[in-house]
């Protein structure tokens, strides 16, 4: 199956969130502001904020297109743009590089295990690079145990392999920091 990946627009993103927006009200914010300010937003806040962010001009991540439907999302942007990862003991900053980082990814269930997070990674590290990053980082799930895809917004490893990055840090068993050089 061919998918076409464009820069996100808000109403595309909106479909691809659903009506509970996302992972139980996140509309992928998580990784932008402190944990305060995300779960007091949950819902309609954090889909506001997207909102505003969108309408700002800002382009926030990339959708996967199956013809006119929108199908799938990651979150794409300078590390800058998610605080919390610097916040993070176990996925804070390996180094001054300034990086793009993915956060987050939502396929919707009928496209799921059909490599459509390879194809949003890559389209992710052209889009990271055309504007200049000279790295792009990820910060998927790695381990035996078996997550339902839905808790599996940061990706997984697999997919990050398969799209070239390769593992930089591990300071938690089932948390790597994948990194794809942009040069």
């Amino acid at each position: 199956m061919t998918f076409e990946i464009t820069p996100a627009d808000w109403s595309g993103f909106q479909i691809v969130m659903g009506p509970k927006g996302g992972c139980g009200g996140c509309w992928c914010r998580l990784w932008r502001v402190p944990k305060k300010v995300h779960d007091a937003d949950k819902g309609d806040g954090n889909r506001d904020a997207m909102r505003a962010l969108f309408d700002s001009g800002a382009v926030p991540g990339l959708l996967a297109m199956d013809g006119a439907t929108p199908v799938g999302w990651i979150s794409v942007a300078p590390r800058t743009e998610f605080p919390r990862l610097k916040a993070s003991r176990i996925l804070q900053p390996v180094d001054d590089l300034p990086v793009w980082s993915v956060s987050c990814f939502l396929v919707m269930p009928p496209y799921r295990r059909q490599g459509l997070s390879v194809h949003l990674l890559q389209a992710a590290c052209a889009f990271a690079s055309e504007r200049g990053a000279p790295a792009i980082e990820g910060y998927p799930i790695d381990g035996k145990d078996k997550y339902p895809p839905v808790y599996g917004w940061t990706g997984f490893a697999g997919a990050y392999r398969s799209a070239g990055f390769t593992e930089i840090a591990r300071r938690s068993r089932t948390r790597p920091i994948m990194r794809k050089s942009l040069d």
